[in-house]
């Protein structure tokens, strides 16, 4: 992912709580505080009453979710994802996991940057699509953690043809009838 840079960059608190400058502040550039998805949460707010911390994979679960509400998204993920999401899903406790297949973020203490991976319904206007899954995402992660979200990177690594689900099911029937 790309780091904020120009306005994006001077909107950083520019300190850590602990008062100390972050690595990309010490090397000269400018650079939101971040931690990688699944690693210590985000400090979003703190006042006389306390200090509220959204974790990561909470900005991730938002993310994923207000992805998949747009018409046209048929499933999130690059292929080895998706096939080990899938077998995830079949271990007894594997779904457990805080991981949601083709969303990556990162988050800061005040800023959020989400990657995306999707595989799209045949026929849906890709750049349409993007828009829309962009503005939900936005829309959705700021209403809900209060973060500032810089950017959503979308990559599409697939398109799903309706007969591909025709094949499927035909072999599933196929093999049922056999004893």
């Amino acid at each position: 992912m790309t780091q904020g840079s120009g306005a994006q960059g001077a909107q950083s608190t520019g300190t850590q709580s602990t008062g100390k400058q972050s690595a990309g502040e010490q090397s000269g550039g400018s650079s939101i505080p971040q931690t990688r998805s699944g690693d210590s949460p985000a400090r979003t707010s703190e006042g006389a009453q306390g200090k509220t911390t959204i974790a990561a994979s909470v900005v991730q679960k938002i993310a994923g979710i207000a992805a998949r509400e747009i018409s046209g998204v048929y499933s999130m993920g690059g292929g080895v994802s998706r096939a080990f999401g899938a077998l995830r899903e079949r271990i007894p406790g594997g779904s457990g996991t805080s991981s949601t297949p083709g969303v990556a973020v990162e988050v800061g203490e005040k800023q959020a940057a989400v990657d995306l991976d999707l595989v799209v319904e045949y026929g849906a206007s890709i750049g349409e699509l993007a828009r829309a899954v962009r503005r939900n995402v936005v829309t959705s992660v700021e209403r809900m953690t209060g973060l500032e979200v810089i950017e959503v990177n979308i990559a599409v690594n697939d398109i799903h043809l309706p007969s591909e689900d025709d094949e499927d099911s035909g072999q599933q029937a196929a093999s049922s009838r056999v004893e």
